[in-house]
């Protein structure tokens, strides 16, 4: 059974393979492992770090030196590092193997990003999840995990296509905690939902109203597209809705004027 959440409170970061690798930037990376101590004198407390993308080469994480050196530069700062990877669930033994390899690295936590509908069939692509969460979560027993998830508020209101009956009852023996992207910056003002506290506030809901009173940590709005009063107002909806911690989406795009309401958001 899942054991405890702590490595996913506070105050996080994300970043991804188009800012750390050479892969995906054509060898000009926007980042690199000296950014870890920015991290954190900023007051960040974990670093999510995308560790593979479903069409890298091989099996394991990609580029596992610089990883590796970005993975001992945030414990040597005293942060959590958290991988993560976004299975497309076409390729499922290759989705498996990578994640469980990228479990393997000397990291706090394995994020799996649900939300790749290459498997046009949702019955199928609901059985190739729960195969995949448990497959991982047995081969992975001590590993703390993270399922990052759609927005419950697109799937039940802005678009009910696009993942209809989400198998959250079935995924839950497996999941540590939920990080739904509740990315207020996706929204339109019309729709109502570029409010960040309602936005953010409504999703932990709706999340916790199908699974009950379970370890939270709510993604916010990208950084460039958002504002400070956005922060204090998603930070708000952090704690009124008992989420253990928050992050912005991503560290490349957090602008200076925002990380102020960001580290209220420390633990």
């Amino acid at each position: 059974m899942p054991g405890r959440a702590g490595t996913y409170g506070g105050m996080g970061v994300w970043a991804d393979v188009y800012d750390w690798s050479h892969t995906y930037t054509g060898g000009r990376p926007g980042m690199s492992p000296a950014d870890v101590d920015r991290m954190a004198d900023r007051g960040v407390q974990t670093l999510y770090i995308q560790a593979s993308r479903f069409n890298a080469p091989g099996d394991g994480p990609l580029e596992p030196e610089l990883l590796q050196a970005y993975i001992g530069r945030a414990h040597a700062r005293g942060m959590r590092v958290v991988a993560w990877y976004l299975p497309n669930f076409v390729d499922m033994n290759r989705d498996i193997a990578r994640l469980v390899a990228i479990g393997r690295l000397p990291v706090d936590g394995l994020g799996v990003d649900i939300e790749a509908t290459d498997v046009g069939d949702v019955n199928e692509r609901n059985r190739r999840l729960i195969q995949l969460s448990s497959s991982v979560r047995n081969a992975l027993p001590g590993r703390q995990l993270a399922a990052v998830v759609l927005p419950a508020v697109v799937m039940d209101v802005l678009n009910r296509n696009y993942w209809p009956s989400f198998p959250y009852q079935q995924l839950a023996p497996y999941y540590d905690v939920w990080m739904p992207m509740s990315y207020w910056t996706n929204r339109t003002a019309a729709s109502g939902y570029r409010d960040a506290y309602r936005y953010t506030r409504e999703n932990v809901d709706r999340l916790r109203f199908r699974l009950g009173n379970v370890p939270v940590h709510p993604i916010g709005g990208i950084g460039d597209r958002t504002t400070p009063a956005d922060v204090g107002a998603y930070r708000q909806a952090v704690f009124d809705t008992g989420s253990i911690g928050g992050s912005l989406y991503d560290w490349r795009t957090t602008g200076p004027g925002l990380w102020p309401e960001m580290q209220g958001l420390r633990r």
